[in-house]
């Protein structure tokens, strides 16, 4: 018994095969962006500190991230005391040199322990220059 080679493959087969290539390629390029934008998102959380925020620059400032641009931004107004800092770190890395002043609950400025919650408001010249 002879075999006969099975017929070509017609216009509309071809074009089926065509359509199902491309919808593959469309979604295995979904695939890959969605698992560069997982990389990227897992990334920004492993940098971030106790305070939600990563850090800027070598300075420690925080930052936030805003399309391709890089903003730094003064601490949120509630801020929690971290491992390994200072009242005088906290002073430079928000822009409020009157933390003391502003917190009556610290009594000691050497008793700052990591939990601590402080009222900080950055003055005005330390906004301008944490964002420009």
């Amino acid at each position: 018994m002879a075999f006969s080679p099975p017929p070509p493959p017609s216009s509309s087969d071809k074009n089926a095969i065509r359509a199902t290539i491309a919808m593959a390629d469309i979604a295995s390029s979904l695939c890959a962006l969605f698992l560069i934008t997982l990389i990227l998102v897992a990334s920004n959380r492993e940098s971030s500190d106790a305070n939600g925020t990563g850090t800027g620059d070598r300075h420690d400032r925080p930052y936030s991230l805003r399309g391709n641009q890089l903003l730094l931004r003064p601490c949120d107004e509630i801020y929690v005391v971290g491992e390994g800092e200072t009242l005088h770190t906290i002073s430079d890395k928000c822009g409020d040199p009157f933390i003391v002043e502003r917190n009556p609950h610290i009594h000691d400025p050497d008793d700052v322990f990591p939990g601590l919650v402080i009222k900080i408001t950055p003055t005005k010249k330390a906004r301008k220059l944490l964002t420009s």
